[in-house]
């Protein structure tokens, strides 16, 4: 799920996989293999992607539809 949700996120918002690669400083095989779901990127990389796509990292983890924090209360939304 995750490597899809990456991939439309970063198509939506008009950047190509070369160009994530090099904002995130690793190769273009590196980004496509976190797009495909061969690898996964580490934590850090994880926030920067989100940062760099401007979408929350739960969102990229299918947590949050949205792509918004939904603040500390999101969880007790969700249950009630």
């Amino acid at each position: 799920m995750f490597g899809k949700r990456l991939n439309a996120t970063r198509k939506e918002k008009g950047f190509t996989a070369q160009q994530m690669a090099d904002m995130l400083n690793v190769t273009i095989r590196t980004y496509r293999n976190y797009e495909s779901g061969t690898t996964s990127p580490s934590f850090g990389t994880l926030a920067r992607i989100a940062d760099i796509l401007e979408v929350t990292t739960d969102y990229l983890l299918c947590r949050n539809e949205n792509g918004e924090d939904g603040g500390e209360n999101d969880a007790r939304k969700k249950t009630e």
